[in-house]
């Protein structure tokens, strides 16, 4: 692999005052993991990897700060499901899967970030069945390439499905000391990985809560995440009746928001569609207090720039991180995607407003190039190859170097042999259970209003 690369020639998305945007025409080159030089007509030192980026789009990778990333083996699942439908067949089933499963289904979920042009992902991980749950899942992370915060989560589980009985044992012992474990892996010093903590015990006596977190804060763990209705997502809010996501509410948080996809099992992985669709739906929302009162709006509610910046540098400011990831700088590390903008989605749109380009008109097959920590994750529109061993200090139950195409038909086998699993389940006793489990008022669910 290369020391060095130079994007050459190409139109670069670069964040100035005030988060502006502009496109430049210019040179970029990493070195290592860095970008070390913006500038025209960068003269290559010898063994410089040179890659013609004309007719090229080049943006910062996105950042996806809400994922349960080990869902790929759900996928298509919850199409016309609401939360409450979503938690059974969804959630609890992580139950199902071994650690080999989740290993797998992460595995899956990280390369359909990269692929959809993500480099780095806050992983809700909420598998943690076991310590080998969580172990499998941070090395499938660990080896497929992309820059993760690894949100470790204490998990409900569950003690049976038939009667559904929730343990209420939220924080067994070997939770934490698995956390504890995870951090002082020598493999995750100065690598891609940084480690978080998910949590979605609020209900615990506030003792528990403060030592937990204390706790937490203790290993040197800065990201603490949880769930809140209305979240990053607005494709599965939309889905799952949990309202619109705050970014472009009207309660004036835009500066503190970012996006997320949420549940990959839904819907695509892609953060510029998120973007799309929330910019979009703003945008309608916006537009129907005008046609209510019989007013024509003066100008269009938020711009593309405000959308781009939700996926890129307001991402990295969420995760503490905005002065070294979310924007092309240098300085910052080469976590950088490749746009064809000659492609039927793209050209002309990218001559006039390149931002627009990528938010309004680009899809997953215009994505060129990605890179994350200044080594190609994806080239010629195909991802690169994985190699298994990189996470096995921390799980080995798998090895070896495994092209896409490979992996994809592990995916679909165990796909099969899960559906073996669920069809088994009576899902209208779980929803039932679930309902009750969580203290949810019956009549308050209509089929209309």
């Amino acid at each position: 692999m290369a020391a060095s690369i130079l994007l050459q020639g190409g139109t670069l998305l670069l964040h100035g005052h005030d988060d502006h945007v502009e496109s430049v025409k210019a040179d970029l080159l990493i070195e290592g993991s860095i970008i070390t030089r913006i500038e025209s007509d960068i003269e290559p030192s010898s063994g410089t990897h040179i890659i013609d980026c004309r007719d090229k789009v080049i943006s910062p990778g996105f950042i996806d700060t809400h994922h349960h990333v080990w869902q790929t083996l759900q996928r298509g699942r919850h199409a016309n499901q609401l939360l409450l439908e979503y938690m059974a067949t969804g959630n609890f089933t992580s139950s199902l899967h071994t650690p080999a499963d989740i290993f797998w289904g992460e595995v899956g979920g990280c390369l359909e970030c990269l692929d959809v042009g993500t480099t780095t992902v806050v992983d809700h991980a909420h598998c943690n069945y076991s310590p080998e749950h969580s172990k499998a899942a941070l090395a499938a992370t660990l080896s497929s390439g992309i820059r993760p915060v690894f949100c470790y989560c204490p998990t409900p589980r569950l003690d049976s499905w038939d009667p559904f009985k929730i343990n209420m044992d939220f924080l067994p012992p070997w939770v934490m000391s698995t956390l504890e474990e995870l951090v002082a892996h020598t493999s995750l010093l100065n690598s891609r990985i940084q480690l978080g903590f998910a949590f979605d015990g609020a209900w615990l006596p506030k003792e528990v809560i403060v030592n937990t977190f204390d706790k937490v804060k203790s290993l040197g763990i800065k990201v603490i995440t949880t769930h809140y209705v209305h979240n990053a997502s607005l494709s599965t809010n939309s889905l799952m009746a949990l309202g619109t996501p705050v970014a472009f509410s009207d309660l004036g948080l835009q500066s503190h928001s970012s996006v997320g996809v949420d549940c990959h099992s839904n819907q695509s992985a892609s953060i510029p569609s998120e973007l799309r669709l929330l910019l979009q739906c703003s945008r309608g929302l916006n537009n129907e207090k005008f046609i209510a009162q019989d007013k024509i709006p003066k100008r269009v509610n938020k711009t593309i720039e405000e959308a781009f910046n939700l996926g890129t540098i307001a991402g990295a400011r969420a995760i503490g991180r905005g002065t070294e990831l979310g924007s092309l700088k240098v300085g910052k590390k080469a976590d950088i995607v490749v746009w064809d903008a000659a492609s039927p989605g793209m050209v002309c749109a990218a001559e006039e407003d390149a931002v627009a380009a990528v938010v309004l008109h680009s899809s997953p097959a215009d994505l060129e190039m990605v890179i994350v920590d200044g080594v190609i994750r994806k080239e010629g529109g195909k991802l690169k190859s994985v190699d298994f061993s990189e996470g096995n200090e921390i799980w080995d139950g798998e090895n070896g170097i495994w092209e896409w195409k490979e992996i994809s038909k592990e995916l679909t086998r165990r796909r099969v042999e899960m559906m073996k699993k669920v069809e088994k389940i009576d899902f209208q006793a779980a929803t039932k259970g679930v309902i009750q489990g969580f203290y949810i008022d019956e009549e308050k669910i209509m089929e209309s209003v």
